[in-house]
């Protein structure tokens, strides 16, 4: 799955733009011009998303764009981590099993599957191949 996200952004009267997602409406921010509100769009997306993760529910599938609407992406290293937790809720993985098979604990598992927590991509590609998961990269313009 892409973790990108369809937005839209709403002038708001003399006070720059406000920004939701169709798909995640707990995900709100507003910017004070166009170019800061798509920039906090996507800390907004990634900070919903990790919300998810922290309370154990499905992360939503996005929605298709429709004309009007912006994509945002979340960084590389947290659309990795969702795609770990993601495998790992498909496959009924805990944390301590992932734990065994990678030779972590069970803490250090935590830290790679939280997208606050600052990690090597090394480790999530690794955590990711015992699950029976990749990465692919795509370029797209911007």
């Amino acid at each position: 799955m892409q973790y990108a996200y369809p937005c839209v952004l709403t002038p708001e009267e003399g006070s720059g733009f406000s920004v939701s997602f169709p798909d995640l409406p707990e995900a709100l921010t507003c910017g004070v011009d166009r170019a800061d509100a798509l920039a906090m769009a996507e800390d907004a997306l990634a900070a919903a998303l990790g919300a998810y993760v922290h309370c154990g529910e499905d992360i939503p599938v996005p929605s298709s764009f429709a004309d009007g609407q912006e994509f945002i992406a979340v960084p590389s290293i947290v659309a990795a981590k969702l795609v770990l937790y993601s495998a790992m809720r498909g496959q009924g993985i805990t944390k301590a099993t992932l734990a065994r098979r990678l030779g972590l604990s069970e803490g250090a598992v935590r830290k790679l599957l939280n997208p606050d927590h600052r990690s090597h991509i090394s480790q999530v590609e690794k955590a990711l191949r015992v699950v029976g998961r990749g990465l692919v990269i795509a370029d797209r313009a911007a």
